[in-house]
C-alpha cells in the first residue's frame, strides 16, 4: 500500500460521539478519528489544572503517551469577570461533584452563577465562554488555539437548545441566549467553533509536512 493512502490516525480526547462529530466536521481533514471509547481499559486523566490551558495540554499529552497516537483535547468554560473569572475551569462541577445525571447538574450549576449575580446590574454582568484546544504527539504540543464567545449572563434561563450554561448566557449582537440558537448558528460563532476554525488550516498544514 502506497505509504500516502494510509490516513493518519488522530485521538480525540473525548467519549463524547457529538464532540468527535463536530471536530471530524469542521476540521474536514483527512484522517481517521478516533475517540476514547475506542480504547476499553485507557486510564483517565485527571483535569486538575489552574488554567483551561493547564487541562488541554494534560490530557493531550496524556493521552497520546497513553496510545500512541496524536491527540487532540479541549477544555472549556465559563468565565464571568464579576466573579473574578468563576467558574472558570470548575464549570463543570461548580455546584459541587458532578452528577451522574447530566441536565440536572447543568440547572444546578446555572443557579448557583444567577444566585451570585442576582445583585449585580445587567451592564455588569459580563461573561465569555473560553475553549482551548491542544494537539499533541506522543513526544510533544504540535499548535494550540483558543476561541472565546462574548455576552452577558442573563437573569434567568431562556431557549431549549445547547447544554451546560447556554440558556443564561445572552448574545447582545444576536439578541438571543445561546440555548435560542440552532446548532448551525451556534457553531458559527461559539468558542469551540472559533478555536476549531483557527486549529483547521494549522492541522492542514502539518498533516502536508508530517
Amino acid at each position: 500500500m502506497d505509504k500516502k493512502s494510509i490516513k493518519r490516525k488522530i485521538l480525540v480526547a473525548t467519549t463524547n460521539p457529538g464532540k468527535t462529530a463536530e471536530l471530524r466536521a469542521l476540521l474536514g481533514a483527512d484522517v481517521q478519528w478516533l475517540s476514547l471509547s475506542d480504547f476499553e481499559s485507557i486510564a483517565e486523566i485527571e483535569e486538575d489544572g489552574a488554567t483551561f490551558a493547564e487541562n488541554a495540554r494534560k490530557k493531550a499529552l496524556g493521552y497520546a503517551k497513553a496510545t500512541g497516537l496524536w491527540t487532540i483535547a479541549d477544555d472549556s468554560g465559563l468565565v464571568v469577570d464579576v466573579l473574578d473569572g468563576a467558574p472558570s475551569v470548575k464549570s463543570a462541577r461548580f455546584s459541587g461533584e458532578k452528577d451522574s445525571d447530566r441536565m440536572l447538574l447543568d440547572h444546578k450549576n446555572m443557579a448557583k452563577v444567577l444566585k451570585l449575580l442576582e445583585d449585580v446590574p445587567r451592564d455588569k454582568r459580563t461573561a465569555r465562554f473560553v475553549c482551548h484546544l491542544c494537539l499533541a504527539s506522543p513526544e510533544k504540543i504540535l499548535i494550540e488555539t483558543e476561541g472565546t464567545l462574548e455576552g452577558l449572563i442573563n437573569d434567568k434561563p431562556v431557549g431549549e437548545n445547547g447544554f451546560g450554561y447556554d440558556p443564561i448566557f445572552f448574545v447582545p449582537h444576536l439578541n438571543k441566549t445561546v440555548a435560542q440558537l440552532t446548532r448551525d448558528e451556534k457553531n458559527a460563532i461559539s468558542h469551540r467553533g472559533n478555536a476549531i476554525r483557527k486549529l483547521r488550516h494549522l492541522l492542514a498544514q502539518l498533516l502536508k509536512t508530517a
